[in-house]
């Protein structure tokens, strides 16, 4: 027998069934059933079974389910008394989940399935319910199986069927008819038949999770690539923890194989870790390991077959044994379903899903993922240069002419024409290095390709242009381009070019700045510049190859400005050699080449006037676009273009700033030759731009996306895709884009503080603790304002620190931590006395004093409210100012009335001389009574407070009423009543809150005249 009673068993019944879902709830639930059944009360057992059934269903464990409810079909067979009204409801609910499920488990023989839909049909129509659940599950069955004309005949059944109590939620009959779509090739229409679910009209317990999975591949194929990110940044936030979810896992695994996502794919297999193990849901553990095998395939693919991956417990994952491990495992597991079955149907479709090819290139998401060539993300090492150094070497028209898109699409741009003729693909690749043509090293790489072919071999003065080429068009750290640029001036020294070796010796220079090695750089930009005016005097270098030298002194000079010892004397001394150069190519304006040094020239100087007068550099800028624009090398400008939109941004002129913007990224044969370093800074300098402005949010969004993607691609600018994230972050938490907030804002915490400041930590983990607060994550929003308050406490101003501790406060409270809580508002109860602001330390006293009633009791309660009344009453008495003290005196009324309710909630009632036990009814009363007291001074202060508390006066003095006619006092309830009934109709009545308020008085005072002596 059992030690324990019936009702403490039913009571745990109650309560395992509010536990989250997984193996410990099903454990407990398999405990309750062994004590139920001790207990011999077959009704107890009844309901035990029904939460072990329940329990499984919802868990990877349904395959235990099938034992539990055949054991209460034949307890209800042989005695339905022992079912209530809510068990037979479950009983003949669960069958769905029974007949459905069967199918997901292979060992299960179809004719069983079969049996098991007759005997649901047979059972339904004796129960007298609409057998539309029955051709839902026949509709399931039939696709599964792959029989088009079943599915068919049961779909239009089902959609004929009356809607009953017994029918599927709507949402997952949508889900299921939606996939059906999909597997006919029509996405379009199953995002139709979606619709509701997707735009929130239909929910239950797994929706919209498993729809947003689903939709995810179906709007890729559409097109639609905004909502696809957004489905799943929203959707696996939703399913990932659901352990009855992991076919909806999957398919976030496989969206992320086909959209170039392949690290964010890696990421959620470490994240899912218990889901290699989930054998006991065949179907879902089958889908989990195709996408597992397909991530991989992608890996290997993509060149990194012996990366370490997350995989199952035990052993070191590589993407190739992973790949070989998860293919052998859904495999095995298709071919069990293909015998049980009869067809091959499975497993054929299995290798179509494991060998598919990707939909996109890329789709970024805007999460920051580690690249496939690293375990862990370099994101965020360093901070920028500052707004005071002008210039970095690499920046400029020698980055414009860095390579990542492929060849410009017009000959507008100066695109390669298609011949294969190595004497035209040579003039073409030096037309192209002549204007410093972002394809040029491309176009030296075929042409060297067409000599070499034809036997022949470059000369050494192409050959040095085709190293030349090759250096510009490397991206990152600048040895190997430091490599070339020396080897390229050896061979243009062979080839008699003199000035063009100066000219990649300088280039030299400005790589090895790039690499970090700035001891020797001014010294050998020095030696170089004195040996090309010599040179030029000899007419063996240029006028364009000694101003591109020039050029490249100032640059290393900027480059070098922030650390010099006398910044403003270093200054001075580069605008007076930039002034220089710009006189020196002052007559020779109408050569392009010579133009463009003077564009890069005039750039530098707009660089400078915006340290000290950033109005000053919109004109010099503008110029330098001019300049780029007119020599015929539109590519030269971005920098410049991006740095006049910059300027523009901080004068506040946005839509000048937009139009130069839009001018690149609106022209696609210019946004083919751009890097992405220029491309990252672009899509910024546009969001920026339309940020704030009505409508563009949309667009605002994709920018910042497209500016993390791209400064990701440049492995450049980690501090640019932080800062994009986060922006990016907030936009969504603003537009109510919750989930996809928190799962950009979790994915840039990490890198934060060292490289944005505390501020912008500070207000990511703001911005997050609203979303987790949204989503009913209030664990985890309390968490994110303690941290934030932790970051904020050594600020200056402690305001921050106090709001975010009242903050967290909250959160805890409504995580229902009220200990936590207590001690939360107990800390921001001192900050804001420590700053002064008493309104704030009263409703953090009465906070605190909520939280206390459950964690400590109510006299402590009760003492923090007399605190909090004290306060206010304090500074009523302190201040003078007419709207501190109407402030003042709400903050007074308002704590009487807590109070109040406070008193009362000692009770269990209003007092009841015929049920109350003679102790219980003197607690009441005279809890009763002093909430009356309460309540008539929080009348007083609020008519204390004039017109600002006249409202709050009216539904306090209802409040007394209400009192005392509790207190079996009607005659003082009838006489109030009437007062403030009378003063109700004298009152102006706007917006016809005051004629509520009549309403209830009215409803009060009938009462009260009912219960008068004599009535």
């Amino acid at each position: 027998m059992t030690s324990r009673s019936i009702d403490d068993i039913r009571f745990d019944l109650y309560r395992n069934g509010d536990e989250p879902i997984g193996s410990p709830r099903n454990a407990r639930a398999e405990q309750l059933v062994a004590e139920a059944e001790g207990t011999g009360d077959q009704p107890l057992l009844v309901e035990a079974l029904i939460g072990l059934t329940i329990a499984y269903s919802h868990s990877a464990e349904c395959d235990k389910m099938f034992v539990p409810f055949s054991r209460l079909l034949r307890m209800w067979d042989e005695n339905p008394a022992d079912f209530d009204e809510d068990d037979a409801h479950q009983l003949f609910w669960m069958f769905k989940w029974v007949s459905g499920d069967a199918m997901a488990q292979p060992q299960i023989p179809l004719a069983s399935i079969e049996e098991w839909l007759v005997e649901m049909r047979r059972r339904y129509r004796i129960a007298g319910h609409s057998e539309r659940a029955v051709h839902a599950r026949d509709f399931e069955v039939a696709r599964y199986l792959g029989d088009v004309e079943r599915a068919e005949r049961a779909l239009s059944a089902l959609l004929a069927a009356d809607r009953d109590e017994m029918a599927d939620c709507h949402a997952c009959e949508l889900h299921e008819q939606g996939q059906w779509q999909v597997e006919r090739g029509d996405d379009a229409a199953a995002l139709e038949v979606w619709r509701p679910v997707l735009e929130g009209r239909e929910s239950c317990l797994h929706e919209p999770h498993a729809t947003l999975a689903r939709s995810l591949l179906p709007l890729v194929r559409l097109g639609r690539l905004d909502a696809a990110r957004s489905h799943h940044l929203r959707g696996y936030r939703m399913a990932r923890s659901v352990e009855a979810l992991g076919s909806s896992v999957a398919a976030h695994v496989e969206f992320c194989a086909l959209t170039g996502n392949e690290p964010r794919g890696l990421e959620i297999l470490a994240e899912q870790t218990p889901r290699w193990e989930l054998r006991g849901d065949a179907l879902p553990y089958m889908e989990w390991m195709a996408c597992a095998a397909l991530l991989s395939r992608r890996v290997v693919d993509l060149g990194h077959g012996d990366r370490p991956v997350p995989g199952p417990p035990g052993r070191q994952w590589t993407a190739a044994a992973l790949l070989e491990h998860a293919t052998d495992e859904a495999l095995a597991m298709a071919v069990r379903f293909d015998e049980r079955n009869g067809s091959t149907r499975v497993s054929d479709l299995l290798r179509l899903q494991m060998g598919a090819e990707p939909l996109l290139d890329s789709l970024p998401l805007g999460l920051r993922s580690a690249p496939l060539g690293q375990a862990a993300s370099a994101v965020g090492a360093a901070r920028g240069t500052g707004a005071r150094v002008p210039a970095v070497p690499g920046t400029g028209t020698e980055a414009g002419a860095r390579q990542s898109a492929p060849a410009p699409r017009s000959a507008s741009a100066g695109a390669p024409r298609a011949s294969d003729d190595p004497r035209e693909l040579l003039v073409r690749a030096r037309q192209l290095s002549d204007t410093l043509h972002p394809s040029a090293g491309a176009a030296w790489q075929r042409a060297a390709r067409a000599v070499e072919g034809g036997g022949g071999a470059l000369d050494d003065g192409d050959r040095a242009d085709l190293l030349d080429a090759t250096a510009l068009g490397l991206r990152g750290p600048g040895q190997r381009a430091a490599d070339l640029l020396a080897e390229a001036a050896e061979a243009h020294e062979r080839a008699g070019q003199p000035g063009k070796a100066l000219v990649s010796r300088g280039r030299v220079t400005l790589a090895a700045l790039r690499s970090g090695r700035a001891e020797s750089a001014l010294e050998e930009i020095e030696e170089l510049c004195a040996r090309a005016e010599a040179l030029h005097a000899d007419g063996r270098a240029s006028t364009r190859q000694v101003a591109t030298v020039l050029v490249f002194r100032c640059r290393v000079r900027a480059a070098l400005l922030g650390a010099a010892a006398d910044p403003h004397a270093e200054a001075a001394r580069l605008k007076a050699e930039l002034d220089d150069l710009l006189a020196f190519a002052r007559p020779h304006h109408d050569e392009p080449g010579v133009l463009s040094r003077v564009a890069d020239a005039t750039e530098l100087l707009g660089l400078l006037a915006a340290m000290d007068d950033p109005a000053a550099a919109v004109p010099l800028f503008t110029a330098a676009v001019s300049h780029h624009h007119a020599s015929g090398r539109p590519w030269l400008a971005v920098s410049a273009e991006i740095q006049l939109a910059q300027s523009l941004l901080a004068q506040g002129e946005k839509d000048r700033a937009t139009a130069v913007v839009r001018a690149v990224l609106d022209d696609p044969d210019r946004v083919a030759l751009l890097d992405p370093v220029s491309r990252a800074r672009l899509c910024f300098a546009l969001a920026q731009a339309v940020s704030g402005q009505e409508g563009h949010e949309a667009e605002e969004a994709a920018l910042l996306v497209d500016t993390a993607h791209y400064a990701d691609l440049s492995g450049e600018l980690p501090a640019l895709a932080l800062r994009a994230r986060h922006h990016l972050g907030g936009l969504y938490c603003d537009r109510g884009r919750l989930e996809e907030a928190a799962s950009v804002l979790e994915s840039v915490l990490p890198d934060l503080a060292q490289t944005l400041g505390e501020s912008d930590m500070v207000q990511a983990r703001v911005w997050l603790a609203h979303c987790y607060t949204g989503t009913q994550e209030h664990r985890l929003a309390a968490e994110q304002y303690a941290l934030a308050a932790t970051t904020a406490q050594h600020w200056d101003d402690q305001r921050h620190h106090a709001v975010l501790t009242h903050q967290a406060g909250q959160a805890l409270s409504a995580a229902g931590m009220n200990e936590e809580a207590v001690r939360a508002y107990e800390q921001a109860v001192a900050l804001w006395r420590g700053i002064g602001d008493v309104g704030a330390t009263v409703r953090a006293l009465r906070a605190q004093a909520w939280e206390a009633l459950g964690a400590r009791g109510q006299s402590t309660a009760e003492a923090l409210m007399r605190e909090a009344l004290a306060e206010a009453e304090k500074g009523l008495r302190d201040t003078e100012l007419p709207e501190e003290r109407a402030a003042l005196g709400i903050d007074v009324g308002e704590t009487h009335q807590q109070l109040a309710q406070l008193h009362l909630e000692g009770t269990d009632g209003p007092p009841d001389r015929q049920h109350d036990t003679d102790e219980q009814y003197a607690i009441n009363v005279a809890a009763f009574e002093a909430a009356l007291v309460c309540a008539g001074r929080a009348v007083g202060a609020f008519r204390a407070c004039g017109q600002h508390g006249q409202q709050a006066m009216l539904s306090a003095e209802l409040q007394a009423a209400r009192l005392e006619l509790a207190l079996e006092r009607p005659r003082d309830a009838a006489l109030r009543t009437r007062r403030l009934r009378a003063e109700l109709e004298r009152l102006p009545d706007p917006d016809g809150t005051l004629a509520d308020l009549a309403d209830e008085c009215d409803a009060v005072l009938m009462m009260a005249e009912r219960n008068l002596p004599g009535r």
